[in-house]
């Protein structure tokens, strides 16, 4: 098994899904179980799957998890873009997140490509 607080990824994809906290407390009230809530739940998916993988015994089921926090930060992506367009996010904001999730995307294609499966 493996010990997911020793990657990187996994790391930086917490870091994340408390900053996108952080941002979305400022989302409108009516928002609380709309935007706020999926963006919350999809930021937070991404370190999530991670820790899940890492308790899984084979590299296949990691993997999969790993590809799972891919799709999860995908979905962020395009929220991070609705919420800059509905104006809930500022422009500086959502240029940081958009990068922060972008590289974290990165990181778990390699580490997924590492597995050599």
């Amino acid at each position: 098994m493996r010990d997911f607080h020793n990657y990187i990824v996994w790391q930086r994809g917490h870091q994340f899904a408390l900053d996108v906290y952080k941002q979305t407390k400022s989302f409108p009230k009516e928002e609380l179980f709309g935007m706020t809530s999926q963006l919350r739940r999809a930021s937070t998916s991404i370190p999530i799957n991670i820790a899940e993988g890492c308790g899984r015994r084979s590299d296949a089921e990691f993997a999969h998890f790993l590809n799972i926090a891919a799709g999860s930060a995908s979905e962020v992506e395009e929220e991070l873009r609705l919420s800059f367009d509905l104006g809930f996010l500022k422009e500086s904001d959502t240029i940081k997140l958009e990068k922060e999730v972008k590289e974290i995307k990165a990181m778990l294609g390699k580490l997924i490509e590492t597995l050599h499966l």
